[in-house]
């Protein structure tokens, strides 16, 4: 069954000029998590932030730092983003040759582990580590940039993860991102999803609007 619905706000729609004062106002504003998407202009085509930006936002909040790494290679990187203190550590199924090895090196660094599939790659592709990750992430957009619609063909792999989920007897957040807004929210709840990964649905207006925004995201979850 799924977990509490828990909001992870993508920092890639603050405003960059003022990123610890807003990751402290998502915090007190009430997500669970802070989403910190890292992108290489390589895997997809946009250039965000390193390890060091993570570093610096650390003292900032004591909330789960959820890092989407969209990079390729992504080995080489795991060491970094861990010392800059993510929480959980998610990597593509489509970035490397070897998954179940990137998700060891990320385990063996003590932290948790999540695993990524974009639009048109199918549930099944995860079958083999189940057993070891923590955090399943569907993207309902194809990554790389904020702001776009919601593909609604995820809501039916949301499902099987969900079954994949509760079939495995483990506690792995099923996580969605990508178009989400109230009305989309309810529909990946219904279907499955137990973390909402939101941008501009969080960041829209001042952040007096953010705890507001986060709770009709909650809807009546």
């Amino acid at each position: 069954m799924p977990q509490p619905v828990r909001i992870a706000p993508s920092i890639l729609s603050a405003d960059f000029a003022r990123l610890g004062e807003e990751v402290r106002a998502i915090d007190a504003a009430g997500a669970e998590y802070i989403h910190v998407d890292v992108m290489d202009g390589h895997f997809v085509p946009n250039l965000t932030i390193g390890p060091a930006v993570v570093k610096a936002l650390r003292p900032h909040s004591k909330k789960v730092f959820d890092v989407h790494l969209m990079i390729a290679p992504v080995d080489p990187f795991i060491a970094e983003f861990v010392d800059a203190g993510a929480d959980i550590l998610t990597i593509h199924a489509e970035a490397g040759p070897h998954l179940h090895r990137s998700l060891q090196a990320i385990k063996a660094r003590g932290i948790k582990c999540g695993v990524s599939l974009v639009p048109t790659t199918p549930a099944n592709a995860i079958e083999y580590v189940m057993d070891m990750v923590d955090l399943i992430l569907v993207m309902s957009v194809n990554p790389g940039f904020g702001g776009q619609s919601f593909i609604r063909s995820q809501l039916k792999k949301i499902e099987e993860i969900r079954r994949m989920i509760d079939a495995s007897g483990r506690t792995i957040d099923l996580q969605v991102d990508g178009g989400i807004n109230p009305e989309t929210a309810r529909e990946v709840i219904a279907a499955g999803a137990d973390v909402l990964v939101a941008g501009s649905a969080v960041f829209k207006g001042d952040a007096s609007a953010y705890a507001a925004n986060i709770r009709a995201l909650r809807g009546g979850a």
